[in-house]
């Protein structure tokens, strides 16, 4: 497993790709401090190390933006989850997607999903949009439709799945069949679903995106991007990119992140468990319309997300019978689960997304229902959840 770095101080666990998720989670790029014995990766705090001579740093590492000891266990070990070779942290989702897509050049063009993050359609739309790259939102549920849409100045297909708000799913591995048969690149927002119930670069993707912010870091308390890829020429721009711009996150929060992802597999099991729980309720409910979950049978692409994920994650969307008003009501009057825009962490949330998380693209082909409720299923007692909603829907 390679990551664009090293530390010789730690070492001892460096077959770690022939291990399961779980050890490698909590052991990848982390082995116990050779100085100290330590189990616990160290934050390293300094902003420059010791070089033996004139450009020859003791440790490989001269600079912290440039690389940090604590960023390079995280990079290691995500990557590894990824089963990428190279993975590249950065300081937010956002920061994460706008270093991929500097990958970019004026004339080129993005085609994208039609149901997708508010914050990832107004970068494309607006911030690259203004330097003359194109893009068109398109129903990536028919891989099809992609060569329809396709011109020659297409370079990367952006794909979430499960997508959101709606959590649509689409197919990995036949997007990115016809992508490179056209020749273009193909980026998986991998944050919904984690690596632990999902990999796409295994089904194809050139690259990986998260918000390290959800469910890697789990707990509310820290904001991260990270990059996952074995393409070489990626893999060139963004070690050039992370650096030149600077868009690192701190050794803390590398550290929260890292101290995440060591229970991650776990936080998934519970988050899935409470979710199905969730859905049997909601899809009873005399006043919820229509829920969207990849785990419903009935639901487009459910046998999409049986053969690429391992289980359907802890998201939820819903829409209510009375439109706008009621969706707002019945979003402002949980008490476990809280208002709040974010998810993916151990406390259950709760938003309305027209309003909040997608306004961004109201009045564009990916605009969101007005009735719709998206939630993230924590790992709380269900009884108690359950309860929450029951007793929102009815006021």
């Amino acid at each position: 497993m390679e990551t664009h770095g090293g530390d010789p101080l730690m070492s001892g666990f460096e077959d770690h790709e022939d291990f399961g998720f779980e050890t490698r989670a909590i052991r990848a790029g982390q082995p116990h401090d050779s100085r100290t014995g330590g189990v616990v990766t160290p934050i390293s705090l300094s902003t420059t190390f010791a070089q033996d001579a004139v450009g020859k740093p003791k440790f490989g590492y001269e600079y912290a933006r440039t690389g940090n000891p604590t960023r390079h266990a995280y990079e290691t070990c995500l990557a590894s989850l990824e089963c990428a070779q190279y993975g590249f942290a950065f300081s937010s989702g956002m920061a994460a997607e706008d270093s991929l897509l500097r990958f970019l050049q004026p004339g080129d063009k993005i085609i994208l999903g039609n149901d997708a993050y508010g914050g990832s359609f107004r970068l494309i739309d607006k911030i690259y949009g203004q330097n003359k790259i194109s893009n068109e939102a398109i129903d990536l549920s028919d891989p099809n439709s992609l060569r329809e849409t396709w011109t020659n100045e297409t370079k990367i297909v952006w794909l979430e799945t499960p997508t959101n708000p709606l959590l649509n799913v689409v197919d990995i591995q036949k997007i990115s069949d016809i992508t490179h048969e056209l020749g273009g690149l193909l980026i998986v927002d991998n944050t919904f679903a984690t690596p632990y119930l999902q990999k796409p670069i295994t089904l194809g993707a050139d690259a990986v995106v998260h918000s390290a912010t959800k469910y890697l870091g789990g707990h509310s308390d820290v904001v991260g991007g990270f990059v996952a890829t074995n393409n070489e020429k990626l893999v060139e721009h963004l070690s050039f990119t992370q650096n030149a711009v600077g868009a690192v996150p701190s050794p803390f929060d590398c550290y929260l992140v890292l101290r995440g992802i060591k229970t991650l597999a776990v936080r998934m099991d519970r988050h899935c468990e409470n979710a199905k729980t969730v859905v049997s309720m909601l899809s009873e409910h005399p006043k919820v319309k229509q829920v969207f979950y990849p785990g419903i049978e009935s639901n487009k692409g459910h046998e999409i997300a049986v053969s690429q994920m391992s289980n359907f994650g802890g998201m939820v969307s819903f829409t209510v019978s009375g439109g706008l008003a009621m969706a707002e009501k019945v979003a402002a009057s949980t008490k476990v689960f809280t208002l709040a825009e974010s998810l993916g962490a151990v406390e259950s949330l709760i938003e309305h997304p027209g309003v909040m998380t997608h306004a961004s693209v109201a009045g564009s082909a990916l605009e969101v229902p007005e009735d719709l409720i998206r939630i993230s299923v924590g790992i709380e007692s269900i009884e108690d959840l359950v309860g929450d909603l029951e007793q929102a829907l009815a006021i």
